[in-house]
């Protein structure tokens, strides 16, 4: 399943591996994205701070991200690793995680989730070939649930606490560069992972539970701004598009529309892996887009997915839109002129002089007779394109009897 959401991944470098791993991160909450937002809008609207403050649906709120996300996560990677049985005993276990601590379970959910389901694979596959015929199902249940009931035991008394403690620690560093204003320098990790198609591991497996816990908290979050942010791709391929090589320009305004208005940031990808250089301008396009979205108190309630400038706007609470725009607005101008700076604003690019062919220069001169032969043949064709061509000698009128008899007289005479 996480094939779905990223790219085929090959080798067994250590590239290789992080791919791998950030891959099946990402196949555990892309699936589940639907349910993000559906949390976030109601977050959004029903909260005492959202656009229609209700108390009634704001209950909803705590549920859903402590229980319904954490178990669906839990059910999405143990389908990845042992179908439908491998789902339901994830699903069971993530009740472990939710109830053994106080904040949110992303993390602990995408670990047991997945580790119940290689458990209970093993179990299977040692049961299957001594099972007795008839008892299949008593004992495929059975262990199920076994494995399922001891595991949200080691949930609350083991994963759970553990799990607190490292995401507490992941959260203390975030607020910590909060704090100390230096939150841009995350862009330098951030847009190369993204190049290397990390991103949807970088944003849904990392930034994205860290963003839901402070949101619940201060009902929006900063970190979800961090990689989604449209505005460094867009000003690449703007500048791809004025002063970029000439046979890549036409493609960089559908690249832009598909990019800003449809979120798919993979598109400038291969813009970038062909100029390596061009990394810098989207560092550059992504700490100016932090650092603004830090001096004007931006954030988002939940994850926009795909990144794209509707899904920005429509997951903005009441009364960022203007930190929203203005993050985008500036982060795409730095990038613009950093890569455009990076590109030489096209001076290296010249228009492509017609093909000489070489055989022409080096050919020698023909000779004198050489022109003569020449001649004579154009005029030999031109004279038989226009018709005056020798007419053939006409046929040979056929022998009399007579004359076929004196001419057999004459033969035998001589």
């Amino acid at each position: 399943m996480a094939d779905t959401y990223t790219p085929p991944v090959y080798g067994t470098g250590v590239k290789a591996t992080i791919q791998r791993i950030g891959g099946h991160l990402a196949g555990m909450i892309m699936p589940n994205i639907g349910a993000f937002i559906a949390w976030g809008l109601i977050t959004a609207l029903f909260i005492p701070t959202g656009w229609l403050p209700n108390a009634t649906l704001a209950a909803m709120v705590d549920p859903i991200i402590k229980v319904l996300l954490p178990v669906l996560i839990a059910y999405t990677g143990g389908r990845m690793v042992h179908g439908q049985r491998g789902a339901v005993v994830g699903a069971v276990a993530a009740m472990g995680v939710v109830v053994g601590a106080d904040a949110p379970m992303f993390l602990g959910a995408m670990i047991i989730g997945p580790l119940t389901a290689w458990i209970l694979k093993k179990v299977d596959a040692f049961t299957e070939a001594r099972t007795r015929s008839g008892f299949e199902m008593l004992v495929d249940n059975f262990s199920a649930g076994i494995i399922g009931g001891a595991m949200a035991v080691a949930g609350v008394l083991g994963i759970g606490p553990i799990v607190q403690v490292i995401t507490g620690a992941a959260e203390n560093a975030v607020n910590w560069l909060v704090t100390t204003g230096l939150l841009p320098l995350s862009s330098v990790l951030i847009e190369p992972a993204k190049v290397l198609f990390l991103n949807n591991a970088v944003n849904h497996g990392v930034l994205g539970p860290l963003g839901v816990t402070q949101a619940a908290e201060t009902g929006k979050s900063i970190l979800f701004m961090l990689e989604s942010n449209p505005g460094p791709g867009l000003g690449l391929l703007l500048a791809f598009m004025f002063f970029g090589p000439r046979a890549m320009r036409p493609s960089a305004p559908p690249a832009m529309i598909i990019h800003f208005f449809g979120g798919i940031h993979e598109i400038y990808f291969p813009y970038v892996l062909m100029k390596p250089r061009l990394i810098l301008a989207l560092i550059g396009g992504g700490m100016a887009g932090v650092f603004t979205f830090m001096i004007t108190g931006a954030g988002l309630v939940a994850t926009p997915s795909p990144g794209s400038i509707f899904a920005y706007l429509a997951v903005t609470p009441r009364g960022g839109l203007f930190a929203s725009i203005a993050g985008i607005v500036v982060a795409t101008a730095v990038s613009f002129v950093l890569a455009s700076l990076l590109l030489g604003f096209g001076r290296g690019e010249k228009e492509e002089e017609p093909a000489v062919d070489p055989s022409a220069e080096t050919a020698p001169a023909p000779s004198a007779a050489e022109e003569t032969t020449r001649d004579a043949t154009r005029d030999t064709a031109g004279e038989r394109a226009n018709g005056e061509r020798r007419e053939p000698a006409a046929p040979a009128a056929p022998a009399t009897p007579a004359e076929e008899t004196t001419t057999r007289t004459a033969g035998k005479e001589a």
